[in-house]
């Protein structure tokens, strides 16, 4: 059990202090997992900025994700849920394009006219607050890769065994910190477990950004 987001952080950043980073860069899901990686940023002293993506929600269902796709337009699909739901190409691209769509509004409001950090032959860390099904992870994942980063490391408080067994198949080290047995829901292991609002998101962020681009991302959250 994880005091806050905060303790989590700082339970993954002692595991992974040591470690030989090349550039290292910190990437964060929002909007929870940006708490985490801005300690995670600061402990082993390497850059911030998200990684976009979006769940593909089923049907008439958008509590039940099916997939999840990233901001360069990859998609990932749940190969056991899919077929069973009978999800139509037809929906799958209108889903698709409008998650895009929502990428877009979250790059603008956290980021504001700010480039994303680049990536090509860093080492990369990618966190979240936790995994349940891993979708999000993985399509973030299949986007961080395309930009061939020197290694990916997931960095997780806490995961069911079967979606970090998935992962750690698409990266070249995860780290999580619980793994229980039983698994209901990733604000079940945090005493206080909080909602992070878009402000907070972009705070942080400002915190890790050069000074010509703060007027921007205040902007675009004003």
């Amino acid at each position: 059990m994880f005091r806050d987001r905060e303790d989590a952080a700082r339970r993954l950043a002692w595991r992974l202090k040591g470690r030989p980073f090349r550039d290292p860069l910190v990437l964060a899901i929002p909007h929870g997992g940006v708490v985490i990686g801005a300690v995670l940023a600061r402990e082993l002293d390497a850059d911030l900025d998200v990684v976009l993506a979006r769940k593909i929600h089923a049907p008439g269902n958008p509590e039940l994700a099916v997939g999840a796709v990233s901001e360069d337009g990859q998609v990932y699909l749940n190969a056991e849920a899919a077929p069973v739901l009978g999800l139509t190409e037809e929906y799958l691209v209108q889903e698709r394009q409008h998650q895009i769509d929502e990428i877009a509004r979250c790059r603008e409001l956290f980021c504001g006219d700010r480039q994303a950090a680049p990536i090509t032959g860093r080492s990369v860390i990618v966190t979240d607050d936790g995994i349940a099904t891993g979708s999000t992870m993985m399509a973030a994942l299949q986007a961080i890769k395309a930009q061939n980063p020197h290694e990916v490391i997931v960095a997780i408080p806490v995961a069911p065994e079967d979606s970090l067994e998935q992962i750690r198949r698409r990266c070249d080290k995860a780290v999580c910190v619980v793994t229980p047995r039983f698994f209901w829901s990733i604000s079940n292991f945090y005493e206080d477990f909080p909602q992070v609002g878009d402000a907070e998101v972009v705070g942080l962020l400002r915190s890790f950004t050069p000074a010509e681009f703060v007027g921007a991302s205040t902007q675009a959250v004003a």
